[in-house]
């Protein structure tokens, strides 16, 4: 692991801040999570305008601007050296006295972390996942926007929790209308009467890089596809259901609730897509 922390890059045994820093105290900060592939930062520009724009929803004034950003990444990501790999990006309030209070913290803190993840293991990835539908449902716009990855992911935590007590591998998260929003860490496609159909953020999504990839693919694949409010009922009839995320990548879901979802692992379009994918994406990244 690699860390980029207050100006060098050191490895992630020796990274620390501040136990007043407002991101560990009251999770005010954002984040972005990006893949390397073939030692190319997968979609860089499209996240470090996400990453920008929920700084400035929380009026986090990124230190160097979104510029000095991009270096950071790219620094880090060549210090790590792997072809392929995760990038964490994050932005902290900075440090400040004991108490919520925002306008204390007198300078944001950045900090880009480079290492391997594995989301889920293998064998699950080429098999299938299985979902459980959470008891806990998405947060509405007007109590936390989803679409704003900020450091505030209590939510994701206790479903995934909730998934893995119940002999789970993901979460699925309902909003409280009960249409589906996403997991607690990926966004969700399911495959019905040859339609590609995942749901739109207005219903609790994140407007995840890697969904907007698999939607460009859809279309260069001649696959129709689009944005659609979905219930429990779509997943149970779809032919494949699948998910996607910078973590995760794209995984097959085999069942939902313990009851199998369409032939019970990867479908022929998740199939199709995944290799599109694959091959697409060093082509979108940025080379370190």
């Amino acid at each position: 692991m690699k860390v980029w922390i207050e100006g060098n890059v050191v490895d992630g045994s020796e990274a620390r801040i501040s136990v007043l820093d407002h991101g560990l105290l009251y999770g005010d900060g954002v984040f972005e999570g990006i893949r390397v592939y073939g030692r190319r930062v997968f979609r860089l520009d499209a996240h470090l305008r996400r990453f920008s724009i929920a700084a400035n929803f929380l009026s986090l004034k990124l230190p160097g601007g979104i510029a000095a950003v991009r270096e950071i990444v790219l620094e880090t990501a060549r210090a790590f050296g792997a072809d392929e790999a995760y990038v964490r990006l994050i932005a902290t309030r900075g440090d400040g006295p004991l108490g919520v209070d925002p306008t204390q913290c007198p300078e944001p803190r950045l900090i880009c972390i480079v290492d391997r993840i594995a989301v889920y293991p293998e064998q699950k990835r080429s098999a299938g996942i299985d979902l459980l539908t959470s008891s806990w449902r998405r947060p509405p716009a007007d109590v936390l926007d989803p679409r704003v990855k900020s450091l505030n992911y209590l939510n994701n935590v206790m479903a995934k929790l909730e998934a893995k007590q119940r002999g789970g591998d993901e979460a699925l998260l309902l909003n409280a209308a009960g249409a589906i929003a996403e997991t607690s860490v990926a966004n969700i496609f399911a495959v019905r009467d040859g339609d590609l159909l995942t749901p739109p953020a207005i219903d609790g999504a994140l407007e995840g890089i890697t969904r907007a990839t698999v939607l460009e693919l859809a279309a260069a694949l001649e696959i129709p596809a689009r944005t659609q409010s979905l219930g429990r009922f779509d997943l149970f009839a779809a032919d494949e259901v699948f998910l996607t995320g910078s973590g995760a990548g794209l995984v097959p879901v085999r069942s939902l609730d313990g009851r199998s979802i369409g032939a019970g692992g990867p479908g022929p379009v998740y199939e199709k897509i995944w290799s599109a994918f694959l091959e697409a994406a060093p082509a979108r990244g940025t080379p370190f």
